[in-house]
């Protein structure tokens, strides 16, 4: 080395430059190899509990990625779209006693009414006709709305495996509209099958409803998480104050997606 060195006698004047290059090289590479710092997200105080919930998130994205997304985009590609447009009527019909009976709950008297006869009418059809299209159609209330109603707390958010998006309040009115559910005290021996058909196949129907828009979502937001977040509650609020809120024309489409 020695030897090729006195070959080129401005080697040893190089000498500084070549060690400036090598450092700069070796730090260009240590530098390459260390992971970007992301900057933290702004925590949201509503949502205390984010670590678990994007978890949840991740899980149900998941079950829409191999089970629901490829599900609905078979529906909407190969079932009739009056078979679709009578799956939607019976789903809405379905849940007019819920509206009914939270109406009442927080003194909507004209909503109430508007529920029952609504349900009453298209019962004629078994829920697959709108025998009403064109008239009024009630304000959908559900057991959430109603403890708001009554100043109850809309407590923390939570993404629940399965069920997505709620806040404590929404949650457990789901689960008191679940047990009060007119439905399950009808004399009918096949409400149980007819009921557990019913769930999967609204979820598929939801699906295929707003396919574009939750792919969306899924495939174009730099955070599907925060975005979803975000449309929950403006979806609540608007529910909340009975006459809809201003919101971005993309997450206007989360109306019916959320399960209130």
């Amino acid at each position: 080395m020695r030897g090729l060195l006195r070959k080129f006698p401005y080697s040893e004047r190089l000498r500084p430059v070549w060690t400036a290059g090598i450092s700069w090289a070796a730090l260009m590479l240590v530098s390459a190899c260390t992971p970007a710092v992301q900057p933290e997200l702004e925590a949201d105080p509503r949502d205390p509990y984010e670590t678990q919930n994007r978890a949840s998130f991740e899980f149900n994205m998941g079950l829409d990625d191999y089970v629901l997304e490829p599900t609905a985009e078979v529906y909407r590609d190969a079932v009739p779209s009056p078979v679709q447009r009578s799956v939607s009527n019976y789903l809405e019909w379905t849940s007019l006693p819920k509206t009914a009976v939270n109406s009442a709950a927080q003194g909507k008297a004209e909503n109430a009414s508007l529920a029952v006869f609504r349900f009453a009418i298209n019962a004629l059809s078994f829920g697959t006709a709108d025998l009403m299209e064109g008239e009024d159609r009630p304000q959908p209330e559900d057991f959430g709305q109603t403890l708001a109603s009554y100043n109850v707390p809309q407590g923390a958010y939570i993404v629940v495996p399965v069920l997505g998006s709620h806040t404590s309040r929404s949650l457990s009115g789901w689960i008191v509209d679940s047990v009060i559910d007119p439905f399950n005290s009808f004399n009918n021996p096949n409400r149980n099958t007819v009921r557990t058909v019913s769930i999967p196949t609204g979820a598929v129907s939801y699906r295929a409803d707003y396919f574009d828009v939750i792919n969306d979502v899924k495939y174009n937001s730099l955070d599907p998480y925060s975005r979803v977040r975000s449309a929950y509650f403006q979806q609540r609020d608007g529910l909340l104050a009975d006459n809809g809120v201003v919101m971005d024309e993309q997450d206007d489409d989360f109306d019916s997606f959320f399960d209130n």
